[in-house]
């Protein structure tokens, strides 16, 4: 095999293997069987025009139609013309694809199911990576950049990846472009000849020439591969290195077995928060005259990490027409039914549809999934809230303070889940926890006096101008400044909770809004709110409120004794105040270091104020429109500085100098409508230029001056360096605009016709260029 049919097959396998990054985001590597002959066309391909040969550029252009042709073939054929030659349509239903798969990956957490929009970006992505990595390493013998697109698709799988074995998949990567980078090497070895300096092998050792430096070689990789992995993880400025464990994504659980869930829609908390613009998100009317417990439920967060709390990988199904009966919530308990109508604003856009918890039945026009556990719909490719109207039946659930009290423990199973806490929690959550609740009698008193302490006896603030942290210290900073927001208190309250033993976990929504004249309720970005949920078996997940002056605290755990915090058991559940809050439940005010911790995080995605990149977008725009009739201007003034601002320092450099300098002297005349003449000499071309510019004595010296340092260069066998030629070039430059009309002025300054150079430049480059890509290549001689 030839050295560069080997380092077409090293490609090929690189590539190849660094895709194998990319199998923890799906369900299944049947994609990747799919891709394996494909890229082996692709690259044979490849190696056929260069046999042939072809010139470079044409060989890059026969990789990319047949890469077209086989993602044709896969993908499309039943749009392609006979099949196989794509035309408008093929490319309509490609664009129609890619459009799926990023709704697809934005839609479905990791592992998700291989929709064609997801195994079209996947196999394409590849094709493109691999015609990359091939044209780079074989066809322009550069194989050292050809790891730049590698690790590009590592990079993306590794960003995506949720806590799986990234080191493996770094490792494999890393082994197909060590390989890539020894094939290369080999082969350059191989066209020098014997390597002078190896041992020699003994006789019949095969080639002992090349053995020295292929070791070499494989040293230097497996050693720098060793450092890459390992310093990282020695540095203690890197908290996560490439043998790390855990990620980022949402959710726990491996995710097998077609488990799905919605991206986490925590991540616009500060678009909402801190917008200007605090419009209405949703109109909502309801059967019930008192909203006071209005509060619209997006998610649930019961994923906890320590850090943050994400929601679940959950299965999701298709929306029935009747909903179960919450999970634990017992016949005796009082509930109403309650109707109500939302419509969502033409701009807010939301994966997830915002209800009353817990709903009955739900009647909404569009693609919708439901999943059992949160009780929450999610939309189905790209559907999102925007401009919806839907009705949603729900329950008012209505428990005594007594029945809470007195409500058995949970299954197991549930109390595993939602009791669970990290390791690295700070010990000083579980021991606050405890001291708050000491003298409780069941986990009802722990939870109501873990809500008073928040929101009224603990002294905390609700401000959104502190900074509390990130990571698995944040809570702890939050309990000792005692101060924050709504996404303060409840990830505190719910990760307490749980280490009392109290299953736990964080809702995500809207708080009550704002009533309006027509008897409607508006529903502002500012009333975004979290609040925590706590489980009491045979009432089910029940709502508590800790964050002071926000939302609207349960009548079940209001006390009516003075003195004391705890409810009156005996009394049924009382709703508060039929107003709700006039406060919204997130500060007009956050500081970028409050709202980009991980504990910030929590608001429902919407079309929150346009935040920054709007603006940096709109700024670059005008630049580029500025700088468009603008760019003649500033390539001459470039021009003059390159051309008068050097310092000759030896021969050479003056003859560049005085060159320059009678460029930007007739450069400047033709600015001014006096064009250059060719047929002249240095000389006839300096009376010229005073004749037609009409210089004066001192000014037309100063001409002559340049063209004589200029005929020196030319002429003389040793030519005599000329102090002060830039000096003469503005003098002369500066005369010519003395004597030239203003209109000629304001041209040679704005639209200089020196300029059009720069097309004529570009045009002789593209016809080389042109030249090089169509001149017959000599078939290389036998050695």
């Amino acid at each position: 095999m030839s050295g560069r049919a080997r380092l077409a097959l090293c490609a090929a396998a690189a590539t190849l293997m660094a895709s194998c990054a990319l199998l923890p985001l799906v369900n299944g590597p049947s994609w990747l069987l799919e891709l394996l002959p494909l890229v082996v066309v692709q690259s044979g391909v490849g190696a056929v025009a260069r046999r042939v040969p072809l010139a470079r550029p044409l060989t890059v252009a026969a990789q990319a139609v047949t890469t077209l042709l086989l993602l044709t073939v896969v993908f499309a054929r039943g749009h392609a013309i006979a099949g196989l030659i794509p035309g408008p349509e093929t490319f309509r239903y490609f664009a129609e694809l890619l459009r799926q798969g990023s709704q697809d990956v934005s839609q479905y957490a990791i592992p998700a199911p291989l929709t064609d929009g997801i195994r079209l970006m996947l196999i394409g992505g590849a094709l493109v990576i691999g015609l990359l990595v091939d044209t780079l390493a074989v066809t322009f013998r550069s194989a050292a950049p050809a790891g730049l697109p590698l690790l590009a698709l590592y990079s993306v799988a590794a960003g995506l990846s949720q806590g799986g074995p990234d080191w493996l998949w770094f490792l494999v990567a890393a082994g197909g472009y060590l390989m890539l980078l020894l094939a290369e090497g080999r082969d350059r070895l191989a066209q020098w000849g014997r390597v002078f300096g190896a041992v020699p092998r003994a006789q019949g050792g095969g080639e002992g020439g090349t053995v020295t430096p292929v070791r070499s070689g494989r040293r230097i990789g497996a050693v720098a591969l060793g450092v890459a992995l390992l310093v990282p993880l020695a540095l203690p400025a890197m908290q996560d290195g490439l043998l790390a464990e855990g990620g980022t994504g949402a959710g726990t659980g491996s995710g097998r077995g077609g488990t799905i869930s919605a991206v986490n829609p925590l991540v616009s908390l500060r678009d909402s928060v801190n917008t200007t613009d605090d419009r209405t998100v949703l109109s909502v009317r309801t059967s019930t005259t008192d909203i006071s417990d209005l509060y619209l439920r997006i998610v649930s967060l019961d994923d906890f990490d320590g850090t943050t709390w994400k929601p679940a990988q959950r299965h999701v199904v298709g929306v029935p027409d009747t909903f179960p009966a919450p999970a634990g919530l017992r016949p005796d308990v009082r509930r109403d039914t309650l109707r109500t109508t939302v419509k969502a604003a033409d701009w807010y856009a939301q994966d997830w549809l915002p209800m009353p918890y817990p709903p009955s039945k739900v009647e909404i026009g569009g693609s919708w999934r439901y999943e059992p556990v949160g009780m929450t719909l999610v939309g189905d490719h790209g559907q999102t809230t925007r401009g919806r109207t839907y009705q949603v039946s729900s329950l008012d659930v209505r428990p005594t303070a007594e029945q809470l009290a007195s409500a058995p423990e949970p299954p197991d199973e549930l109390r595993r889940a939602y009791t669970k806490v990290p390791d690295q929690l700070p010990d000083v959550v579980a021991r606050t926890a405890r001291e708050v609740t000491a003298g409780a009698k069941n986990h009802y008193e722990e939870a109501v006096r873990l809500q008073d302490w928040f929101s009224t006896d603990g002294g905390f603030e609700y401000d959104t101008q502190v900074a509390v942290g990130s990571g698995p210290d944040a809570i702890a900073n939050f309990l000792r400044k005692k101060q924050g927001f709504c996404v303060h208190f409840s990830f505190a309250m719910a990760a307490m909770a749980r280490t009392l033993g109290i299953p736990a976990r964080v809702a995500v929504g809207f708080a009550p809004g704002t009533p309006q004249p027509d008897g409607s309720v508006a529903v502002s970005l500012k009333d975004a709110h979290a609040w925590p949920e706590l489980y009491f078996q045979g009432v089910g997940w029940t709502r508590f409120e800790p964050t002071p002056t926000r939302g609207v605290v349960p009548s079940y755990t209001q006390s009516v004794t003075p003195g004391t915090s705890q409810p009156d058991q005996s009394l049924p559940s009382r709703h508060g105040s039929a107003n709700p809050s006039a406060a919204p439940s997130a500060g007009d005010h956050c500081k970028p270091e409050v709202c980009d911790t991980p504990s910030a995080a929590a608001v429902p995605a919407g079309g929150g104020g346009r935040g920054p990149w709007w603006f940096a977008l709109i700024a670059l725009a005008a630049l580029v429109v500025l700088a468009v009739p603008l760019s003649p201007l500033l390539w001459r003034a470039r021009m003059r500085s390159v051309r008068l601002g050097g310092h000759a320092r030896t021969d050479a450099g003056a003859a560049a100098q005085a060159l320059a300098a009678w460029q930007e002297l007739t450069d400047s005349a033709w600015d001014l409508g006096i064009p250059p003449d060719e047929s002249l000499t240095p000389r006839g071309a300096a009376d010229r230029i005073i004749r037609l510019g009409r210089l004066d004595r001192p000014a037309g010296a100063a001409v002559h001056r340049v063209a004589d340092a200029l005929e020196q260069v030319l002429y003389a066998p040793h030519p005599r360096p000329a102090p002060g030629v830039a000096d003469d070039v503005r003098r002369a430059t500066g005369a010519l605009h003395g004597t030239a009309s203003r209109a000629s002025r304001l041209r040679a300054r704005f639209l200089p016709r020196s300029a059009v150079q720069v097309l004529w430049t570009a045009s002789a480059r593209w016809s080389a260029l042109r030249a090089r890509a169509t001149a017959p290549r000599p078939r290389p001689s036998a050695r």
